[in-house]
Protein backbone atom coordinates (compact mmCIF):
# COMPACT_ATOMS: atom_id res chain seq x y z
CA UNK A 1 0.00 0.00 0.00
CA UNK A 2 1.47 3.45 -1.07
CA UNK A 3 2.32 6.31 1.82
CA UNK A 4 -0.35 8.35 2.94
CA UNK A 5 1.54 11.79 2.18
CA UNK A 6 -1.29 13.83 3.03
CA UNK A 7 -0.31 16.86 5.33
CA UNK A 8 -1.44 16.15 9.25
CA UNK A 9 -2.91 18.73 10.77
CA UNK A 10 -1.15 20.05 13.82
CA UNK A 11 -3.47 21.39 16.37
CA UNK A 12 -2.93 23.72 18.69
CA UNK A 13 -3.39 21.04 21.53
CA UNK A 14 -1.21 18.59 19.79
CA UNK A 15 1.38 21.12 19.87
CA UNK A 16 0.92 21.72 23.53
CA UNK A 17 0.78 17.82 24.51
CA UNK A 18 3.87 17.44 21.73
CA UNK A 19 5.85 20.80 23.78
CA UNK A 20 5.01 19.40 27.22
CA UNK A 21 6.27 15.71 26.36
CA UNK A 22 9.32 16.64 25.09
CA UNK A 23 10.34 19.03 28.30
CA UNK A 24 9.12 16.14 30.23
CA UNK A 25 11.67 14.03 28.63
CA UNK A 26 14.65 16.59 29.01
CA UNK A 27 13.61 16.16 32.97
CA UNK A 28 14.08 12.29 32.84
CA UNK A 29 17.08 11.57 30.45
CA UNK A 30 18.95 14.74 32.21
CA UNK A 31 20.50 14.26 35.64
CA UNK A 32 19.28 16.72 38.35
CA UNK A 33 23.25 18.58 38.22
CA UNK A 34 22.24 18.99 34.70
CA UNK A 35 19.48 21.70 35.48
CA UNK A 36 19.59 24.79 37.33
CA UNK A 37 19.22 24.10 41.37
CA UNK A 38 15.90 24.71 42.25
CA UNK A 39 15.97 25.28 46.01
CA UNK A 40 12.79 23.49 46.72
CA UNK A 41 10.62 26.28 46.00
CA UNK A 42 7.76 26.11 43.70
CA UNK A 43 8.92 29.56 41.88
CA UNK A 44 12.54 28.01 41.48
CA UNK A 45 10.91 25.11 39.76
CA UNK A 46 9.40 27.20 37.46
CA UNK A 47 12.45 28.98 36.41
CA UNK A 48 13.92 25.23 35.71
CA UNK A 49 10.85 24.55 33.40
CA UNK A 50 11.49 27.13 31.53
CA UNK A 51 15.00 26.73 30.93
CA UNK A 52 14.75 23.10 30.02
CA UNK A 53 11.65 24.21 27.64
CA UNK A 54 13.68 26.84 25.79
CA UNK A 55 16.35 24.45 25.48
CA UNK A 56 14.48 21.37 24.38
CA UNK A 57 11.98 22.70 22.06
CA UNK A 58 14.05 26.20 20.62
CA UNK A 59 17.13 26.06 18.63
CA UNK A 60 20.53 27.04 21.03
CA UNK A 61 21.63 29.74 18.07
CA UNK A 62 19.18 31.20 16.44
CA UNK A 63 18.99 34.98 16.60
CA UNK A 64 16.69 37.49 18.16
CA UNK A 65 15.26 39.94 16.07
CA UNK A 66 17.39 43.20 14.69
CA UNK A 67 15.99 46.33 13.67
CA UNK A 68 17.08 49.37 12.08
CA UNK A 69 18.29 52.71 12.70
CA UNK A 70 14.60 53.99 11.66
CA UNK A 71 13.58 52.03 14.96
CA UNK A 72 15.63 53.50 17.42
CA UNK A 73 13.47 54.37 20.44
CA UNK A 74 13.85 56.22 23.76
CA UNK A 75 15.76 54.41 26.16
CA UNK A 76 15.06 54.67 29.97
CA UNK A 77 17.91 53.55 32.66
CA UNK A 78 15.55 52.56 35.20
CA UNK A 79 16.83 51.12 38.32
CA UNK A 80 20.66 52.37 37.75
CA UNK A 81 22.41 53.71 40.69
CA UNK A 82 26.32 54.95 39.98
CA UNK A 83 28.74 52.98 40.95
CA UNK A 84 30.77 55.94 42.35
CA UNK A 85 27.68 56.57 45.29
CA UNK A 86 27.41 53.21 46.40
CA UNK A 87 27.62 53.25 50.12
CA UNK A 88 31.41 51.29 50.06
CA UNK A 89 33.72 53.89 50.06
CA UNK A 90 36.49 51.70 48.54
CA UNK A 91 34.07 50.70 45.89
CA UNK A 92 32.76 53.72 45.19
CA UNK A 93 36.21 55.49 45.17
CA UNK A 94 37.71 53.15 42.67
CA UNK A 95 35.20 53.16 40.34
CA UNK A 96 35.28 57.35 40.27
CA UNK A 97 38.95 56.78 39.77
CA UNK A 98 37.91 54.64 36.96
CA UNK A 99 35.39 57.68 35.12
CA UNK A 100 37.81 60.61 36.13
CA UNK A 101 40.69 59.27 33.95
CA UNK A 102 38.00 58.05 31.09
CA UNK A 103 38.46 54.00 31.91
CA UNK A 104 41.64 53.97 30.45
CA UNK A 105 42.60 52.04 33.74
CA UNK A 106 39.44 49.91 33.08
CA UNK A 107 39.83 46.11 33.00
CA UNK A 108 37.85 42.87 33.42
CA UNK A 109 39.77 40.07 34.20
CA UNK A 110 38.61 36.76 32.84
CA UNK A 111 39.66 33.82 35.57
CA UNK A 112 38.93 30.29 36.39
CA UNK A 113 37.84 27.50 34.08
CA UNK A 114 40.28 28.67 31.59
CA UNK A 115 43.71 27.46 30.34
CA UNK A 116 45.04 31.66 30.68
CA UNK A 117 43.93 33.87 32.97
CA UNK A 118 44.19 37.02 31.97
CA UNK A 119 42.84 40.99 31.74
CA UNK A 120 41.07 42.96 28.98
CA UNK A 121 41.62 46.81 28.81
CA UNK A 122 39.01 48.63 26.79
CA UNK A 123 41.19 49.13 24.58
CA UNK A 124 41.93 45.40 24.37
CA UNK A 125 38.27 44.45 23.68
CA UNK A 126 38.02 46.98 20.79
CA UNK A 127 40.84 45.20 18.86
CA UNK A 128 39.10 41.91 18.89
CA UNK A 129 36.12 41.43 16.30
CA UNK A 130 33.34 43.79 16.75
CA UNK A 131 29.32 43.23 16.21
CA UNK A 132 26.77 46.08 16.51
CA UNK A 133 23.59 45.09 16.60
CA UNK A 134 20.08 46.84 16.74
CA UNK A 135 18.01 44.62 19.45
CA UNK A 136 15.01 45.30 21.79
CA UNK A 137 15.36 45.31 25.20
CA UNK A 138 12.78 43.65 27.63
CA UNK A 139 12.74 45.22 31.07
CA UNK A 140 10.99 43.01 33.71
CA UNK A 141 9.23 46.06 34.63
CA UNK A 142 6.69 45.61 31.34
CA UNK A 143 8.36 48.38 29.27
CA UNK A 144 10.69 47.68 26.43
CA UNK A 145 13.04 49.91 23.97
CA UNK A 146 15.09 49.58 20.84
CA UNK A 147 18.35 50.34 21.17
CA UNK A 148 21.42 49.98 19.32
CA UNK A 149 25.03 47.66 20.59
CA UNK A 150 28.62 47.81 19.68
CA UNK A 151 30.83 45.50 21.43
CA UNK A 152 32.97 42.62 21.48
CA UNK A 153 31.44 39.02 21.59
CA UNK A 154 31.85 37.05 24.53
CA UNK A 155 32.74 34.08 22.64
CA UNK A 156 35.49 36.36 21.11
CA UNK A 157 37.20 37.00 24.83
CA UNK A 158 36.26 33.19 26.39
CA UNK A 159 38.12 31.84 23.23
CA UNK A 160 41.00 34.17 24.07
CA UNK A 161 40.89 32.72 27.52
CA UNK A 162 40.69 29.06 26.38
CA UNK A 163 37.73 27.75 28.35
CA UNK A 164 38.18 24.21 29.63
CA UNK A 165 36.12 21.56 28.46
CA UNK A 166 34.28 21.05 31.85
CA UNK A 167 33.58 24.87 32.10
CA UNK A 168 29.25 25.10 32.13
CA UNK A 169 28.67 28.53 33.49
CA UNK A 170 30.04 31.83 33.28
CA UNK A 171 29.93 34.38 36.47
CA UNK A 172 30.06 38.24 35.82
CA UNK A 173 30.75 40.50 39.05
CA UNK A 174 30.01 44.11 38.81
CA UNK A 175 31.57 47.54 40.23
CA UNK A 176 28.12 48.33 41.57
CA UNK A 177 28.18 44.72 43.54
CA UNK A 178 26.14 42.41 41.59
CA UNK A 179 26.84 38.80 40.64
CA UNK A 180 25.06 37.07 37.55
CA UNK A 181 25.84 33.88 35.77
CA UNK A 182 24.34 32.35 32.31
CA UNK A 183 25.56 29.25 30.71
CA UNK A 184 27.85 28.33 27.93
CA UNK A 185 25.02 27.76 25.26
CA UNK A 186 23.81 31.80 25.85
CA UNK A 187 28.11 32.84 26.84
CA UNK A 188 28.45 31.46 23.08
CA UNK A 189 25.91 32.99 21.72
CA UNK A 190 25.96 35.39 18.42
CA UNK A 191 24.34 38.51 19.79
CA UNK A 192 25.73 37.78 23.54
CA UNK A 193 28.30 40.82 23.51
CA UNK A 194 30.13 42.96 26.11
CA UNK A 195 28.78 46.33 24.97
CA UNK A 196 31.22 49.52 25.00
CA UNK A 197 29.22 51.03 22.75
CA UNK A 198 25.57 52.66 22.31
CA UNK A 199 23.72 54.35 19.41
CA UNK A 200 26.92 55.43 18.12
CA UNK A 201 28.77 56.63 20.94
CA UNK A 202 30.86 55.31 23.87
CA UNK A 203 28.41 53.42 26.47
CA UNK A 204 27.06 56.36 28.56
CA UNK A 205 27.44 55.82 32.49
CA UNK A 206 23.62 55.42 32.92
CA UNK A 207 24.05 52.26 30.90
CA UNK A 208 26.69 51.15 32.41
CA UNK A 209 30.01 52.48 31.26
CA UNK A 210 32.57 51.12 30.25
CA UNK A 211 31.40 48.07 29.14
CA UNK A 212 28.23 46.16 30.26
CA UNK A 213 26.72 42.71 29.14
CA UNK A 214 24.41 42.54 26.48
CA UNK A 215 22.48 38.87 26.75
CA UNK A 216 19.63 39.52 24.05
CA UNK A 217 17.98 36.01 24.37
CA UNK A 218 16.87 36.75 28.20
CA UNK A 219 15.18 40.10 29.86
CA UNK A 220 16.72 42.88 30.25
CA UNK A 221 17.88 42.58 34.46
CA UNK A 222 20.23 39.58 32.91
CA UNK A 223 22.14 42.50 30.81
CA UNK A 224 24.91 43.33 33.44
CA UNK A 225 26.38 46.88 33.86
CA UNK A 226 29.28 47.92 34.99
CA UNK A 227 31.25 45.01 34.10
CA UNK A 228 34.34 44.06 36.51
CA UNK A 229 34.91 40.44 35.93
CA UNK A 230 34.37 37.19 34.74
CA UNK A 231 34.71 33.51 36.08
CA UNK A 232 34.40 30.49 34.17
CA UNK A 233 32.90 27.67 36.76
CA UNK A 234 32.18 24.14 36.41
CA UNK A 235 29.32 24.07 38.77
CA UNK A 236 26.28 26.75 39.00
CA UNK A 237 26.69 29.92 40.49
CA UNK A 238 23.66 31.53 42.27
CA UNK A 239 26.12 34.47 43.39
CA UNK A 240 24.85 34.63 47.39
CA UNK A 241 23.23 37.62 48.72
CA UNK A 242 24.37 39.20 45.57
CA UNK A 243 22.53 37.32 43.12
CA UNK A 244 19.59 36.94 41.72
CA UNK A 245 17.80 34.28 43.33
CA UNK A 246 18.40 35.52 46.81
CA UNK A 247 16.87 38.74 45.69
CA UNK A 248 13.70 37.34 44.46
CA UNK A 249 14.66 37.56 40.88
CA UNK A 250 14.66 34.49 38.44
CA UNK A 251 18.07 32.89 37.68
CA UNK A 252 17.27 32.11 33.58
CA UNK A 253 14.09 34.85 32.26
CA UNK A 254 14.27 33.69 28.24
CA UNK A 255 12.71 35.28 25.73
Amino acid sequence: MAADYRPRLITRRRAILAGLATVGGVFIARRPSELPPTYGNLLRMGDTFTYAAHRALLPGQSLVKEYTLADLSSFPATGTTNPGDQKDKARADAYRTLQAGGFADWHVAVEGRVRTPRSFSLRDLKQLPSRTQITRHTCEEGWTAIGQWTGTPLSAVLDAAGVLPTARFVVFESHDDWVDCIDMLDAFHPQTILAYGMNGRDLPLQHGAPVRLRVETQIGYKSMKYLKRIVVKDQFDDGGEKGNIRNGWAWYNGI
